[in-house]
């Protein structure tokens, strides 16, 4: 069964991802992103080093609602800032010091911090002990750090790895 459908949650998300880059849901896109999203896991099966396994999907669902707030919310804010006072700015990077150790983890965090505008990852370090983060508007990147570390890199290790 894991041959025919390597990534059960994965095809259906697909398939919504799908549906959104479309704006539609006619029935033949439907099977369209249903095919995409079956298919896509099938021919990558290979490039994936392990069996993905979530331990607690409440915990990704409020993760994701989360990430989907702050999102929203460092739109407006990078929107206020570039149409504001550009000198204004506090540009910094930032290391983050990493309690995941998973790459699936990592590239979750990497990813969600680069999505949240305003914020993104430059560097994953050799050892994998800390993300090189550039935040555009900082001035107490302690306070960053912190956020990070509770709104995102708890819940991933949470869902992916044993606390």
């Amino acid at each position: 069964m894991t041959r025919l459908l390597p990534h059960p949650v994965l095809t259906p998300v697909l398939a919504f991802i799908w549906l959104l880059l479309n704006n539609s849901i006619a029935p033949g896109q439907i099977t369209l992103g249903l095919i995409f999203g079956w298919a896509i896991p099938v021919l990558t099966i290979h490039f994936w080093p392990d069996k993905v396994s979530i331990r607690r999907p409440a915990v990704l669902i409020r993760y994701l609602m989360v990430l989907f707030y702050d999102i929203i919310k460092a739109n407006f804010t990078v929107a206020r800032l570039i149409l504001g006072n550009t000198d204004q700015l506090h540009p910094v990077f930032i290391k983050l010091p990493l309690d995941l150790t998973t790459d699936l983890a990592i590239g979750l965090l990497a990813n969600s911090i680069t999505l949240t505008p305003g914020t993104l990852w430059a560097r994953l370090s050799d050892d994998h002990s800390y993300l090189l983060i550039h935040a555009l508007n900082e001035t107490d990147p302690d306070r960053l750090i912190a956020t990070i570390k509770q709104r995102y890199e708890k819940p991933l290790k949470e869902i992916f790895e044993s606390c």
